[in-house]
């Protein structure tokens, strides 16, 4: 299973860093996205996963699921909707006063 989630997240990272490099900024905003849901899944692999642990510590139980990772997973997720609201708010804004989302044409290059 965490071959697959590697696999998985690796995908997402490549994807994410495609759309970074692309001209219009809704795939950038897209691709911060992908890459955030790609560190999502790389720091739940690293947590090793269990399935059908407990996520805590009780008495007689010597297999348990770390809950650190979960929690982290769940911090990041917040973080990256707050920063993706914010790009999402700055690219319309940029948009509407310049008329254009290329980034050539917002940088003042007139290249096609």
């Amino acid at each position: 299973m965490e071959i697959i989630m590697a696999v998985l997240a690796g995908i997402l990272f490549t994807t994410g860093v495609y759309n970074l490099l692309q001209k219009q900024l809704l795939r950038i905003i897209i691709g911060t996205g992908l890459i955030s849901h790609g560190a999502h899944l790389f720091i739940l692999t690293m947590g090793e996963l269990k399935t059908g642990a407990p996520p805590v510590l009780t008495e007689g139980i010597e297999n348990y699921t770390d809950p650190l990772p979960q929690a982290l997973i769940l911090t990041s997720i917040v973080i990256s909707f707050g920063v993706t609201s914010l790009l999402l708010v700055l690219a319309y804004r940029a948009a509407k006063v310049n008329g254009t989302d290329n980034m050539e044409q917002l940088r003042g290059n007139d290249y096609e």
